[in-house]
């Protein structure tokens, strides 16, 4: 691969086509907004990408077809596969159009061409399969789970909120997530990516609803340990309220290492640079804070490798509209920066992937 990002002149660069065929292969879990963005960076880099997506979003447009037609939830799905796609640009805006009137209110048209998609062939996942080849998407996008299935949330008291419509709008702590119905099977198609891989990421995305349900899957964490590859979790720049209030960087590695135990993961991508008063006005009106980066110096996690920089997208926040209120003022990370630090230090010549560099030794947990 290139020697880095930039060239000595400080001006930007990126592997070729020939290289990015042959670059390591990345598998990223998770799901929603978050997901997205981090593959339309990644995308720069390598070709070999496969994204393992969440599907028990219940919400929304998604939420509508997976009840009306007894589906798969396909929104984070599409957003995962226009990420990745390489079509014409009028295509891309087609997929994500959202109609805002009579009955299609709402919908998303990539939504229901994946409805409709699914119906003709009678399998969730063979549809994905066809989107893959229909879209030309870089690299492969692969549903968590071909079954309908949803998220049920524990809390403290012994109570449960069932589907992640729910879950958001209680007001109680969770303690543990789980998939119902359960065991749900991994297929061969994520083992294969499993098998293959060379990073492993997972996130950034709802630590509850977007990340953790991939972790679920019945086998797949013991099937990653396996590997002794190298296993990074990007964490949000801010909490999310109903899921993670109040949680600092800690706290979201504590709630993964319930899921799926000690020693993960083996590196950590958070932001620490600056957020605008505007956006943490905005998101303290809704409950939301920016997550505190307090994982030097904890001893717990002295083996846990900490990369920071400054990811916060200043224009996706601004939008169209300017700042305005919490809807309108989205704190994501922005997909090029995301995809540089990826590459610069775990991807790129004399990195823990790259030529040169020590992925054996530097992979694995303890």
């Amino acid at each position: 691969m290139s020697s880095s990002a930039d060239n000595e002149m400080g001006v930007s660069t990126y592997p070729t086509g020939a290289q990015r065929k042959t670059a390591p292969r990345i598998v990223a879990f998770g799901g929603g907004t978050g997901m997205a963005a981090l593959l339309r960076g990644l995308k720069a880099y390598t070709d070999r990408i496969t994204a393992v997506v969440t599907v028990t979003d219940n919400g929304g447009s998604s939420g509508r077809l997976r009840n009306d037609f007894d589906m798969v939830s396909p929104g984070d799905i599409r957003n995962c596969l226009m990420a990745l796609a390489d079509v014409d640009p009028l295509i891309a805006k087609a997929f994500q159009y959202r109609f805002d009137e009579a009955e299609f209110k709402g919908h998303c048209f990539g939504n229901l061409f994946i409805t409709v998609l699914t119906r003709l062939v009678g399998d969730f996942g063979v549809s994905i399969r066809e989107l893959n080849r229909i879209l030309n998407v870089r690299g492969r996008v692969i549903p968590a789970s071909s079954a309908k299935v949803s998220l049920v949330a524990q809390h403290p008291d012994g109570s449960k909120s069932t589907g992640e419509v729910q879950i958001a709008r209680s007001t109680k702590r969770i303690q543990k997530v789980e998939i119902r119905p359960c065991p749900v099977a991994m297929s061969q198609e994520i083992r294969s990516a499993i098998d293959e891989a060379d990073l492993f990421i997972f996130g950034p995305g709802s630590l509850y609803t977007s990340v953790i349900p991939n972790l679920l899957i019945d086998g797949l964490m013991e099937l990653i340990n396996a590997t002794g590859r190298q296993r990074i979790y990007i964490c949000n720049i801010m909490t999310q309220p109903g899921e993670t209030d109040g949680y600092t960087l800690c706290d979201h590695l504590a709630a993964l290492r319930v899921h799926v135990g000690k020693g993960f993961p083996d590196a950590v991508v958070a932001h620490d640079g600056m957020v605008p008063l505007e956006i943490i006005e905005a998101y303290k009106d809704a409950g939301s804070e920016a997550v505190a980066c307090d994982l030097n110096g904890q001893a717990e996690y002295k083996t846990v490798r900490l990369v920071t920089g400054a990811f916060f997208d200043q224009e996706e926040a601004a939008g169209q509209r300017g700042w305005g209120t919490h809807d309108e003022c989205l704190a994501r990370h922005d997909s090029d920066a995301l995809a540089r630090v990826i590459y610069d230090e775990f991807l790129k010549e004399g990195s823990s992937l790259g030529p040169g560099g020590n992925g054996a030794a530097a992979a694995g947990g303890t």
